[in-house]
């Protein structure tokens, strides 16, 4: 759900903002909704050879966890170039072959986009430039650890956590999101 062009921001924050709007109830009365707004996010598969590369990260204030690399967009970023950006910033790499593969709203209480994108046979062409909060160690798995990790709590990304499970339920679904990955193998 997007935000109400009526709505009004009520609180400026550095991630979060709040507006508030009165909206019609079925029986016609009316009552406050409330929503947050954040900048979207980009989230890339990284793949090199056979492949995915995963990140093992700290941040200050949280266990260490592993998720893919991504960040905010920043303001009038067009998606794909945000992805291309984090995944520079966090690894070094950089790819020619990228592809959409989902969008997802996670809440119907934040207007927030995570465009997740593959970007296939990545290849280092800068050192990491990370940001002061972040520790992240590149690490490659087979299709089968990734698949695995998925599944443990200590990685992030409960979107794509859920979709593989899903997958896992379809094999015939695993494999095309394998070959998806790896188009020539």
């Amino acid at each position: 759900m997007k935000i109400p062009l009526e709505a009004k921001c009520v609180f400026k924050g550095v991630i979060f903002d709040v507006y508030q709007w009165e909206q019609e109830m079925f029986d016609g009365s009316k009552q406050t909704f409330e929503m947050l707004k954040r900048a979207d996010s980009t989230v890339i598969i990284a793949t090199q050879g056979d492949r995915v590369l995963i990140a093992e990260q700290e941040q200050p204030g949280k266990p260490k966890f592993c998720s893919l690399f991504g960040g905010r967009r920043e303001e009038d970023e067009e998606p794909r170039t945000s992805a291309e950006r984090e995944l520079l910033e966090e690894t070094g790499l950089a790819s020619t072959d990228w592809e959409l593969w989902r969008e997802y709203q996670p809440s119907s209480k934040t207007d927030w986009t995570l465009y997740y994108y593959i970007a296939r046979n990545c290849t280092k062409v800068a050192p990491q430039s990370l940001d002061a909060g972040e520790k992240i160690t590149v690490r490659p798995v087979s299709f089968t650890e990734f698949i695995e990790l998925i599944s443990n709590e200590r990685f992030v990304e409960r979107e794509l956590a859920m979709d593989v499970l899903r997958m896992k339920l379809e094999p015939v679904k695993l494999e095309e999101f394998r070959r998806q990955l790896f188009p020539t193998t």
